[in-house]
């Protein structure tokens, strides 16, 4: 949040600097080329009074205005003042510019000589805003040593004090969003990465626990081995077969959590092939009609999708591997197992439904998570850890597909995978 923040207002700071800078140099911009054409027109003696003719007057706040009485395009900007001042650092042209405003306006006005030739602000009485340039006298025959042109810029100085408070304004306004803005977008920012820490952490521990139950039997039975070691093998049959059950169960708990391990940092690759996908399910489902006739449970196929897709075989026979080997574990004798393929919508429709306890339906959107199992202790009968649809559901996904369970209306649950062409 500190660190959006301040991002935020170290931009919003650099656009008002760029913004105020812009507009504060373009106001002036006219004013600075007024005074600078003055100046050269009086180097080269253009508004020589005599030569000239030019005639001082004195405008309504006393300011000498300075009118060439032939060509207009020579006429100098109403507002500029010229004042003169002389060696000793007076005025010398008090007459010209007027009793009233020299009076007034410039009687403690003090001459400045460090910045020569330069177009500098400086405020007369607090009150009037003026830019002017100061240079030196280049007639040596006359008592006036410097020169100066006033030009009166109270109308732009107030532009810029209203810009520069609107500015104020929004930096506050927009420091206060950024602060929300910076909190909003920091909470968001940090909810997943905090559901991705629980996740992994909820991960660690059940992978461990589910580690360490097999490892635990496996040891207590090779004690027990040891302690008779001069006994037969079948005698401590029943040993060996459960060390081996939990071996088995072991082997392919850790290369469940490999696959996922691999799914995660996106290592695995697909090897695309097109197949056929109604010759394909049959093939899969073989062994599992001759594995649910010897349980005494129903097994159908309806296979109407005589289309070709392109899938990874290996990744798509383990997903329909994981389908099966879950709607065998979790159905009873008499139960029934069926598998539905079918085109929707210009996609393959694989659906695989069983009859069996079913799932509650609160629990349905949690059956894709790792490790989730709506009965811990009737699947650690059946042997699942819960990692064999969240396997399903990227492999589905890595295909660019959807997979989604629905509980049947009335008994059991079935799975709906549908694959792009």
């Amino acid at each position: 949040m500190l660190l959006n923040l301040i991002a935020f207002s170290v931009i919003f700071t650099i656009f008002s600097i760029i913004i105020f800078g812009q507009v504060q140099r373009t106001l002036y911009s006219h004013a600075d080329e007024e005074l600078l054409l003055f100046k050269e027109r009086l180097t080269n003696n253009m508004f020589d009074n005599e030569a000239a003719g030019f005639r001082p007057q004195l405008g309504n706040e006393g300011q000498n205005k300075v009118f060439p009485p032939k060509d207009k395009k020579e006429n100098p900007n109403p507002r500029i003042t010229v004042i003169h001042w002389g060696y000793g650092g007076k005025i010398v042209n008090k007459d010209e510019i007027g009793t009233l405003f020299y009076e007034n306006y410039l009687q403690d006005y003090q001459l400045d000589k460090t910045k020569i030739d330069e177009i500098t602000t400086t405020t007369i009485n607090d009150l009037y805003d003026f830019r002017y340039i100061l240079f030196k006298d280049t007639n040596n025959q006359d008592d006036i040593a410097y020169t100066q042109l006033l030009i009166n810029v109270d109308a732009e100085q107030t532009i810029i004090s209203n810009f520069e408070r609107l500015v104020i304004i929004c930096s506050i306004i927009f420091t206060i969003l950024s602060i929300s803005a910076s909190f909003i977008l920091s909470k968001k920012m940090m909810k997943p990465i905090i559901q991705s820490w629980n996740k992994q952490a909820e991960f660690v521990e059940n992978a461990s626990h589910e580690l360490r139950t097999p490892l635990t039997i496996i040891q207590n039975k090779l004690e027990l081995l040891l302690t008779s070691p001069n006994e037969r093998i079948a005698d401590k049959f029943e040993n060996i077969a459960l060390s081996l059950s939990e071996t088995r169960r072991l082997s392919k708990l850790t290369s469940d959590l490999l696959t996922l391990a691999r799914a995660d940092s996106s290592e695995t690759e697909l090897t695309l092939q097109t197949v056929d996908v109604d010759a394909f399910v049959r093939k899969v489902c073989a062994p599992y009609q001759e594995i649910a006739e010897s349980q005494e449970k129903h097994f159908w196929l309806n296979l109407k999708c005589p289309i070709n897709i392109k899938v990874d075989e290996t990744r798509f026979h383990q997903l329909l591997v994981i389908l099966l080997d879950n709607a065998l574990k979790y159905t009873s004798e008499s139960d029934s197992i069926g598998v539905k393929t079918y085109v929707d919508d210009h996609k393959a429709v694989i659906e695989v439904t069983d009859t069996g306890i079913g799932i509650k339906e609160k629990n349905l959107p949690y059956i894709f998570d790792r490790f989730y199992r709506e009965d811990k202790a009737r699947s650690r009968e059946t042997g699942g850890v819960g990692l064999g649809l969240s396997i399903a559901q990227w492999i589905v996904e890595k295909h660019k597909g959807s997979i989604k369970a629905v509980k049947n209306k009335n008994k059991g649950t079935t799975f709906i995978i549908k694959l792009q062409k």
